[in-house]
């Protein structure tokens, strides 16, 4: 039976994705019922807090301030509305809100300051919080975690061989950063990556590699199937097969055994069936609501109505790690230390992030 290793090979990777199916889905169901239960799957929000304006040129992102994708920006939002917005989620079954904001990396200032007020309030009404935010400094990470953050999103994307390919504007080694400043706090981490983008085989086992050789694994790993936006540089690319995203998750579950496997973006293209397989492997997490951040997402309705086909159970919150403790504001031991982080711009281009990024200029002058 596959006990939880940091010392995973590319090679013993892809010997897993590519075993017969049957073998590979018995493997795996076996090890997901090892250490989860197979009927329970959380159902999590994602919120876009902050959309559009984001000056990264990641070639799958429709917020890319460079591309033109029609979609309609707004500035940050209000408390207020973020706590409306988790009341309405957990009646829907949801037991996590991940708010999401389009930046490069997190800025000390009101803005944080709101977010963390956001993280507070929705602890308060006992739902797990996670936030993406771009890249995070330890201290950061540390007012987060006070505030009551329970998990902090900063996927890999690909491996680091193919990530050069996808983005240029911050570096592999910055996103490792991030975790690792991630864990020097009592958040936990989530992290995973897109599949679909061009990437090989052996790309896809690297990612993998690179999440699964953490040490400790990351509690939460997201696996999206490519979901292509007109205007973004990735745009004429076909979706994959099911079979792939089955052969992702499974090899996920097998590889790390103990972390919470998210079927997240792309679900509007896959069946009930393909959703179900993915379930069977291994995948115990899925992102309720019409909308992803910005991209196209199953209604709630029709994920509980495939709950009860299925005989899948909504898990509760905290049901991993205990329920982070809530410091208020006046009460805060940490503050802003004036930071200056010095993130990575490595520089080079990226051939049709450079043709979006014109295209975008010319439909933006007609």
């Amino acid at each position: 039976m596959t006990l939880e290793r940091h010392n995973w090979t590319k090679e013993e990777i892809l010997d897993i994705y590519n075993k017969p199916l049957m073998e590979l889905l018995y493997e795996a169901a076996t090890v997901h019922r090892r250490f989860h239960d197979p009927n329970s799957v959380q159902v999590s929000t994602l919120l876009s807090i902050k959309t559009g304006g984001c000056p990264e040129d990641c070639g799958y992102c429709p917020q890319a301030a460079r591309y033109h994708t029609n979609i309609e920006g707004n500035d940050l939002m209000s408390v207020s509305q973020v706590k409306a917005q988790a009341l309405r989620a957990k009646e829907s079954g949801s037991s996590r809100v991940c708010m999401g904001a389009a930046w490069r990396n997190v800025k000390d200032g009101p803005e944080f300051e709101q977010v963390l007020e956001m993280v507070r309030t929705i602890n308060k009404l006992n739902m797990e919080v996670c936030c993406t935010l771009g890249m995070l400094t330890e201290n950061q990470a540390q007012r987060l975690a006070e505030a009551g953050l329970y998990a902090y999103n900063h996927n890999l994307d690909t491996s680091e061989e193919y990530y050069k390919d996808v983005i240029s504007t911050r570096a592999f080694d910055d996103r490792l950063k991030t975790i690792e400043n991630v864990r020097k706090s009592n958040v936990t981490v989530c992290s995973g990556g897109i599949i679909g983008m061009g990437e090989s085989l052996e790309d896809r086992a690297g990612m993998l590699v690179s999440l699964s050789t953490l040490n400790p694994q990351p509690e939460s790993v997201p696996i999206n199937a490519l979901v292509a936006v007109e205007g973004t540089p990735m745009e004429d690319i076909e979706p994959i097969p099911i079979w792939d995203m089955i052969r992702m998750v499974a090899t996920t579950r097998i590889v790390m055994p103990r972390t919470q496997v998210r079927l997240s973006a792309g679900r509007t293209s896959m069946t009930r069936e393909g959703q179900a397989m993915c379930f069977f492997s291994g995948a115990n997490s899925i992102f309720a609501g019409d909308k992803l951040l910005t991209t196209p997402n199953p209604d709630v309705h029709e994920d509980m109505e495939m709950f009860r086909d299925l005989g899948l159970n909504p898990q509760k919150a905290f049901q991993k790690t205990p329920q982070p403790t809530t410091v208020e504001a006046e009460d805060s031991l940490l503050q802003p230390i004036g930071e200056v982080p010095r993130w990575t711009r490595p520089g080079h281009k990226i051939e049709r992030n450079e043709k979006a990024k014109q295209n975008s200029k010319l439909n933006g002058s007609l």
